[in-house]
């Protein structure tokens, strides 16, 4: 598709007088399309052009090339401008100028050639312009795209180019932290639970991140500068994966095949609509492609709605929380889709709008995927009072057997076999409960973190979003004084000048800009590092259900355990730590952190249900002892009594109430410690809180073999 952008010798040339504001110019541009995709410069001059009717033109998808022509009466003392075209899709773009003697000069971009040979180091379309003062200059520019066309182009001073494109890339940036963040979360998750609507959610919002950098340029400049075929295809095949991931997302979360099966076999047909798409694009019927491409998403977006309201009718609470986050989604969809069909202007609230609906529906449905953790612990509560019931019933069977055995051994035995086969049936269903209650004791556990994670990535991130706007202001204020300063040049009162330079350094208070700015930066950057932290603790954390020995720094096993309790220690709660120089130790990682997991929980527990506090610690201390290290973790929590430390470790032993626990952490904590060959000691008093030490080999293999 080709698109030229021209302003004819007779209109009224576009007037530059400097100043501090971007000058958008595509409401001076004159239009011509060029049906035969043949015409060289010469021809076109003598061709028809329109003044085009929009600041931003939408030229649509068109196969066709399109001609543009502008003049340009530079009024300022600036000579050197930039000519910005923010669109960076466009697969061929050339502008020629004509010079004072009639020559023409031009130069040619886009998405055809490698990203080096663009000469500047952005994905934006920039070409130099150097117009002497009080001169006029006329241009033409060809424009060639498979994809949506649309035209904001800009022209100013290169510093206000830079400006703008900065404050795009510092929300850029925010916007794709969010999706990293919400991307590892949610893969920790899916390495926990092994639940695959977690990993193809994580997917999903890979691609939807890829397809706001595709269509923003990113991807071309940072991902595969050196193709210019996957540049200029990208467009198509990035959101062709995005919808897919997400149809395929929607059936696995919302279980459409039981609750909708209707809507499961509309989306069913939405995905091989998406296949289709394929067809055109490696036909090279680029154009054909891209309109599939945006009806697709256009229908998939309201496809998606139904759906989800079919499935909320049938008493779904997840679908409940999926309609309000794919609302919002489905907003910014219309808004995105509107605004290429030129129904909306080009603008910063249509420029933004997929940004902001994308991260929010990733924020909203990853809240969503939380709560069925929630729904995870209440079936496993169900689980655990079915397993009571099941034991009671064998219990009940066996005293009438005894009894009726004693009178009728003879005269039933065959009646006890049968009786007996029956017992064994319910002694397995008995061991398959109880194998289901220790998986459901690990979500339970995710379940309780999930809201601290979320609260702990969304407080950093908040922390960085709320410095932007101040940041903003004083750049503004900075960026007011150096233009004074840049008009002492043309001053012809420099004192006068200087003093009204002055006067302005104080009103805005330069020195106290200076504070704030490196104030405002220094939150960012603890803003970010806290939001690394959090990632490393959930990086470590995430060897959950690594099953093979490896050996590991046991230390971070203990500090990444601590870093996803943080949220649940409360602030009278002091960590002590009292590392000794250990090597690396061979053992399950994921079941170590298990182990840790379980221990701190029970100390926070039982510190939490004192009375009163005063000076409360955990302390944690390591040591070396012949061939094992020894790991202590003592707390001062209600402590227990001897009755009570020698159950501890039994299956189903709880001192909460009913419904609080399940009785299995410390069992599995036994049973993980045996399993590295290793031991476990408690020492605990009534008020005296309690001491775990751990004892485990440096090399399991040698004891396993």
């Amino acid at each position: 598709m080709s698109l030229l952008f021209t302003v004819t010798v007779t209109a009224q040339p576009i007037l530059y007088n400097g100043g501090k504001t971007l000058l958008q110019i595509g409401g001076n541009l004159e239009l011509y399309t060029d049906k035969t995709n043949t015409l060289e410069l010469a021809a076109v001059k003598q061709q028809p052009f329109k003044l085009s009717s929009q600041d931003v033109p939408n030229l649509q998808i068109t196969p066709y090339t399109q001609w543009a022509r502008f003049s340009v009466f530079n009024n300022s003392q600036q000579q050197h401008l930039i000519l910005e075209v923010e669109y960076p899709i466009i697969d061929d773009i050339t502008l020629y100028e004509i010079l004072p003697d009639g020559s023409t000069q031009s130069k040619r971009l886009g998405e055809f050639t490698s990203y080096k040979n663009r000469g500047y180091d952005h994905q934006n379309y920039q070409f130099e312009l150097n117009i002497p003062t009080g001169t006029t200059r006329e241009y033409y520019m060809k424009v060639k795209a498979g994809e949506q066309l649309q035209l904001p182009v800009y022209l100013s001073a290169p510093e206000l180019i830079s400006e703008k494109n900065n404050r795009r890339e510092l929300i850029f940036g925010i916007y794709i932290g969010v999706i990293f963040a919400m991307a590892f979360y949610n893969l920790f998750i899916y390495i926990s639970t092994r639940d695959n609507s977690y990993l193809i959610y994580v997917s999903y919002i890979i691609c939807v991140g890829l397809t706001q950098a595709t269509l923003q340029g990113y991807s071309f400049r940072f991902l595969y500068p050196d193709s210019p075929w996957l540049a200029m295809h990208a467009t198509v095949l990035v959101p062709i994966f995005n919808g897919l991931t997400a149809l395929f997302f929607i059936q696995k979360f919302l279980h459409t095949k039981q609750n909708f099966p209707l809507g499961h076999t509309l989306i069913n047909i939405g995905i091989w609509l998406y296949l289709l798409c394929f067809i055109p694009t490696f036909l090279d019927m680029y154009t054909y492609a891209q309109i599939l491409v945006q009806l697709d998403a256009f229908l998939a977006a309201v496809l998606a709605f139904v759906v989800g309201y079919g499935v909320s009718l049938k008493g779904v609470s997840a679908a409940r929380f999926f309609l309000v986050a794919w609302s919002i989604f489905l907003v910014s969809i219309f808004v995105f889709v509107l605004r290429n069909f030129n129904v909306l202007p080009y603008n910063n609230f249509t420029f933004y709008a997929l940004q902001i609906g994308s991260g929010l529906e990733v924020l909203l449905l990853s809240f969503a995927l939380a709560h069925k953790i929630n729904v995870f612990k209440a079936e496993k509560e169900h689980s655990q009072q079915l397993a009571l019931t099941i034991s009671l019933e064998n219990e009940r069977l066996v005293r009438e057997q005894n009894i009726i055995l004693e009178s009728k051994v003879k005269d039933r035995t065959e009646d006890l076999q049968a009786t007996n086969l029956e017992l064994n049936n319910a002694l397995n269903d008995l061991k398959d409960t109880q194998t289901r209650l220790v998986e459901k004791e690990k979500m339970a556990s995710l379940g309780q973190l999930t809201a601290g994670i979320a609260h702990e990535i969304n407080n950093p991130i908040n922390f960085v979003t709320s410095n932007i706007k101040p940041l903003k202001m004083d750049i503004a204020d900075l960026s007011e004084l150096l233009n004074r300063y840049d008009e002492l040049a043309t001053s012809t009162d420099i004192p006068k000048s200087l003093a009204g330079i002055e006067a302005f350094k104080k009103e805005i208070d330069i020195d106290y800009i200076h504070e704030e700015i490196s104030s405002l930066i220094k939150g960012i950057e603890d803003g970010a590092t806290r939001t690394a932290e959090i990632v490393k603790g959930l990086r470590t954390f995430s060897r959950l259900d690594e099953s093979e020995v490896k050996s590991i720094d046991i230390h971070e096993g203990l500090d990444s355990t601590l870093v996803l309790l943080r949220n649940a220690i409360p602030p009278y709660v002091n960590i002590v730590r009292d590392y000794s120089s250990l090597p690396k130790i061979e053992c399950y990682a994921g079941k170590m952190n298990q182990v840790f997991m379980n221990i701190f929980s029970n100390a926070l527990n039982a510190i939490i249900s004192k009375p009163t506090h005063h000076d409360e610690f955990i302390s944690i201390h390591t040591r070396q002892e012949n061939d094992n290290i020894v790991i202590t973790i003592k707390d001062t929590g209600i402590g227990m009594s001897q009755a009570v430390k020698e159950k501890i470790f039994d299956p189903f032993f709880t001192t909460k109430d009913v419904g609080e626990g399940t009785g299995l952490g410390l069992s599995i904590v036994f049973s993980i410690i045996e399993k590295h060959k290793g031991k476990i000691i408690v020492n605990s008093a009534p008020g005296e809180g309690a001491e775990f030490i751990i004892y485990l080999p440096f090399n399991i293999t040698t004891h396993l073999s």
